[in-house]
């Protein structure tokens, strides 16, 4: 370990020198009440960013043990620190002059969710930031004294005002970890009393714009639950709280044309995710296993069984393992349904909007121009009821252009002006005036098997695996892209590189022609709910910018990408 006047002197003699002489900073750092750690050093102004950790014993954070015992107080904690770290560099640092990524220290910033991250690291013995950061350069010569600047005198001032817990406001501290127990003892009630979602009266559903996650604060209509539907819960810091609970089975959310009908399942899609202060939605808490479905025409699917929804295709495609390069909307949301149910979620949610329309339902006219044993298709609305009678599967479905799920539906919610009200009673009411010609059919749903992935389905080139990021949504795997537009829960790039991770290692630690897709994620996850994301990380350096997905996801991506082959 070396000194803080030992990092001056060499950065003095690299001063001027090729950009590569900073590969000498690699080591660790001992500075006044903290170290710093040079994990990784790009390789030119243009590169990945250098990686760097910066540490403080835990007895000089002092951080008390009950802020970050147990995990989800942690998380709350690590959250909170990336939150602040975030927000001191945006308004204290005005980074450097140079070349490329000259200047730049950045910290993995959340957006308004609460997600395990590892951009801090917190246990007993220390607290850990990690960042990354542009090593100053003019052209590709190193700036020394810029380089200096940046590390030793506008670095340490972040570190005091964030890393010690008697330099916080501790009082907004303690107001997320409440806020985070609070979330976390919701669902204990909601498991326990067998609710898929609960959203508060007063939320804030809204947001201000397709691509921002951040509430609408003009106009917005507070969330206020149907009386029927309304429940009162006793939480350990927010005391009662009232809002609706969303009971298991079939729920529908009908209504006009922009009244409130997707807001409100995109919150209820999101609430699988706890949210920040001040979001609007805090306590809008669904089934950690809900899963959102759609069409995607075009997405490979490759031996799903998809007979439970489609079957007797023409040329006797066997849709008991059906595989296409080119999926329809149909089969691609049969395959969507299917492998959510392989990866044991436990509430589906659908909007009509981009759904195939001739997969959600087929009125009586159709059904007698077109004979059943001549439509390969049973509508989702002939499965939603065998779904939750027979595998204990919820749904909650928007739809505005048919009746004919009255029939199925538990429950009937209609929005009118961002108003939710209890209309079970006059559904049921018209589906009894007006009876479809064909019922629901009673078929059991079946129970499904795993899918074994063939090793094979993961080639290397001559330098191994070559696993990418573009943003959130994008994956390669060497030249391959792996789309991921379908996974509309999927909210972070950090969650992407995490699956890209996940894939590294099920390749090179779990795939062996043996185990199923659920089994290989059991496994995997095991090993970082006791390890951290660390655990199954292949970074150089440190691996400051994961985030962890749900299994659901990692399972979409790797049904997503198309070189997979089952055994």
């Amino acid at each position: 370990m070396r000194t803080s006047k030992e990092l001056q002197s060499l950065l003095q003699r690299i001063d001027g020198k090729g950009y590569k002489a900073y590969k000498d900073l690699q080591g660790i750092y001992n500075f006044e009440g903290f170290q710093l750690a040079v994990d990784y050093v790009q390789g030119d102004p243009f590169a990945a960013p250098s990686r760097i950790r910066c540490i403080v014993p835990m007895k000089d954070g002092a951080f008390p043990k009950e802020s970050y015992n147990p995990p989800p107080k942690k998380q709350a904690l690590k959250d909170h620190l990336t939150r602040n770290f975030d927000q001191t560099l945006k308004k204290e640092y005005q980074g450097a002059k140079g070349t490329g990524k000259s200047g730049m220290i950045s910290i993995d910033a959340p957006g308004q969710e609460i997600l395990e991250r590892t951009s801090f690291y917190i246990d007993s013995e220390k607290i850990e930031v990690r960042l990354e950061v542009g090593l100053p350069a003019g052209g590709r010569k190193i700036l020394g004294r810029v380089c200096k600047k940046m590390l030793m005198e506008i670095l340490p001032p972040f570190i005091e005002k964030n890393l010690y817990y008697k330099n916080l406001d501790q009082e907004a501290l303690w107001r997320s970890i409440r806020l985070r127990e609070d979330q976390e003892a919701l669902w204990d009630l909601m498991k326990e009393k067998g609710w898929i979602a609960f959203v508060k009266n007063g939320s804030i559903l809204p947001r201000e714009s397709g691509i921002s996650q951040k509430p609408l604060t003009k106009g917005a209509v507070p969330f206020q639950s149907p009386r029927e539907m309304e429940v009162s819960v006793t939480l350990p810091y927010a005391g009662e709280i009232k809002g609706m609970a969303l009971e298991s089975g079939v729920t529908l959310i009908v209504g006009g044309g922009y009244h409130g009908k997707s807001t409100l399942l995109q919150a209820i899609e999101l609430g699988v995710y706890p949210h920040i202060q001040g979001d609007g939605r805090e306590f809008v808490l669904t089934d950690p296993g809900a899963m959102k479905i759609r069409a995607e025409d075009g997405r490979g699917v490759e031996k799903v069984n998809i007979s439970p929804f489609i079957n007797n295709l023409p040329h006797q495609t066997d849709t008991r393992a059906f595989s296409t390069d080119n999926g329809s909307g149909s089969t691609s949301q049969a395959a969507n349904i299917i492998e959510a149910l392989e990866g044991s979620a436990g509430t589906l949610l659908i909007d009509e909007d981009p759904s195939a329309t001739n997969f959600m339902i087929r009125d009586d006219r159709m059904k007698k121009l077109v004979h059943k044993d001549k439509e390969p298709i049973s509508p989702f609305v002939d499965k939603a009821g065998s779904l939750y009678r027979d595998l204990g599967v919820s749904t909650v479905l928007v739809i505005g252009g048919s009746g004919d799920y009255f029939d199925v539906a538990d429950k009937v919610i209609m929005m009118d002006e961002y108003i939710p009200k209890d209309v079970t009673t006059a559904a049921k009411a018209i589906a009894k005036e007006y009876p479809r010609a064909v019922k629901t059919d009673g078929e059991a749903f079946p129970r499904l098997k795993g899918r074994v992935p063939l090793p094979s389905s993961f080639p290397r080139d001559r330098k191994g695996i070559k696993l990418k990021t573009r943003g959130t949504k994008t994956l390669l795997y060497n030249r391959l892209s792996v789309e991921l537009y379908g996974l509309e829960q999927l909210i972070s790039s950090s969650q992407t590189n995490s699956i890209g991770e996940i894939f590294k290692f099920l390749i090179n630690k779990k795939v062996d022609g043996n185990k199923d897709l659920k089994t290989l994620l059991e496994e995997t996850y095991k090993i970082m709910d006791e390890q951290g994301l660390e655990g199954i990380a292949s970074y150089r350096g440190h691996p400051g910018n994961l985030a962890k997905p749900r299994k659901l996801e990692v399972l979409g991506a790797l049904n997503r990408y198309r070189n997979l082959r089952i055994k």
